[in-house]
């Protein structure tokens, strides 16, 4: 028989002093505790900062430079993680390879639990050597207990392969220690029912996701101002949006934004560039591959190329 860790003094096991009396509060204070203990999920954002932002801005030199951006992890984790990455190509128009996220069990525990495979942590570093990690990438290893051996293992391979490693968990440093290159410490306390952290933790994590790929895209010149200026046009709720940042940015009319979104192949970036340079489709396109797809400093190089009447 294998000797069972004890995890009860970890952070996300313990008892909440809010929430003893669960089964005999009314809907109405159920809501209410929730949305209290829900604050902490902001608070412990806003505690991780500088993580957060370290985080964002050595991920997008990693990706300028080819790299790709991982997840990895269990259970509401693992879930999170892969949530976050299949979100990038509709937002961002980024090819599916560039963020990825990997989830113990496959795609199968996306729908079906699958949590006894988070022991093994010989799968994570088969996850990782399946994906010829390389020194360029990016490994964000999720686990909300800090404990989880599929993401230990998964990490620890990528390091050995020079890869940069994220360790994310929401319990301390002196519960859980982890030498990764940047440690995110995401601390929102016992959960209203203990031990359940698809709740706190899991909204944290969620959020602290949400900030890292946004920011790392915004590094990567996916977005211009606050618009989403490479989305990816593949319905109607997509080329509406389009086409209204085509109008807020160039005062066209919706009829002539739709003309200018054809004329650049549904690439909303381009159509901008078109608009404010007068460069045809092919010109517009070599001018944003020699600024890295960044549209402002296209915009810029153009100016400044322009001779002066």
């Amino acid at each position: 028989m294998t000797n069972l860790q004890e995890r009860g003094h970890l952070l996300t096991e313990q008892v909440n002093p809010n929430s003893l009396n669960l089964d005999q509060l009314s809907s109405l204070e159920l809501v209410e505790l929730f949305n209290n203990e829900d604050q902490k999920a902001i608070a412990a954002i806003a505690a991780a900062k500088i993580q957060l932002a370290a985080a964002i801005e050595r991920t997008a030199d990693r990706l300028h430079e080819g790299g790709r951006l991982f997840y990895i992890g269990a259970g509401t984790s693992g879930r999170l993680g892969v949530l976050d990455a299949a979100e990038c190509p509709p937002t961002f128009c980024t090819p599916p390879e560039l963020v990825q996220g990997i989830i113990a069990g496959g795609a199968g525990a996306l729908v079906r639990s699958s949590e006894d495979l988070e022991d093994r942590a010989e799968d994570g570093e088969s996850a990782i050597a399946q994906r010829q990690i390389t020194q360029l990438d990016v490994v964000v290893g999720i686990t909300a207990g800090g404990t989880t051996p599929y993401v230990h293992g998964a990490l620890n391979a990528a390091r050995q392969r020079g890869a940069m490693t994220i360790f994310m968990a929401c319990v301390p440093a002196e519960q859980v220690d982890f030498d990764a290159d940047i440690d995110i410490r995401l601390l929102t306390g016992p959960e209203i029912l203990a031990g359940s952290t698809r709740l706190k933790a899991g909204t944290v994590t969620k959020l602290a996701l949400n900030i890292l790929s946004t920011g790392v895209m915004v590094k990567l010149g996916k977005v211009y101002g606050n618009r989403m200026v490479d989305v990816a046009v593949t319905n109607q709720k997509l080329r509406d949006r389009a086409l209204r940042i085509l109008q807020d940015f160039t005062g066209l009319s919706r009829e002539a934004a739709g003309f200018l979104l054809e004329r650049s192949g549904k690439w909303v970036k381009l159509a901008l560039l078109m608009h404010w340079t007068d460069l045809d489709k092919e010109t517009g396109e070599q001018l944003l591959a020699a600024q890295q797809g960044n549209l402002r400093a296209a915009v810029d190089s153009y100016k400044q190329q322009k001779p002066t009447d």
